[in-house]
């Protein structure tokens, strides 16, 4: 039987370092509409949206990353995205966009 005592003193990195999550805003290239989401991989996110994705996003393709802000774990990133979402102004989006809006 192998001594596991010395494993419990060894802290993964994920637990010191969460992986960061990036509130991220989309733009469609073909109407004026703006998709908010949350990913920990914006770039793949945009990849998925443009060829896989199946539901709000596929009828406004293609899409480009317009915004996104760093945050050290996904809650804080999703707290964010709710008060863009609760925004519901395209115009409030715009000035997040433009560093004219403040998003904490």
């Amino acid at each position: 039987m192998s001594d596991l005592s010395a494993l419990s003193t060894v802290t993964p990195d994920f637990v010191d370092n969460p992986i960061p999550y990036f509130l991220y805003i989309l733009k469609s290239e073909v109407a004026d509409r703006y998709y908010v989401g949350v990913s920990s991989n914006p770039q793949r996110r945009l990849e998925y949206h443009n060829g896989f994705e199946k539901g709000f996003t596929s009828r406004y393709r293609p899409w480009a990353i317009v915004f996104t802000r760093k945050y050290p774990s996904k809650a804080q990133a999703l707290v964010a995205e709710t008060t863009v979402k609760a925004w519901k102004s395209s115009k409030m989006i715009e000035r997040l966009i433009a560093g004219e809006a403040v998003l904490l």
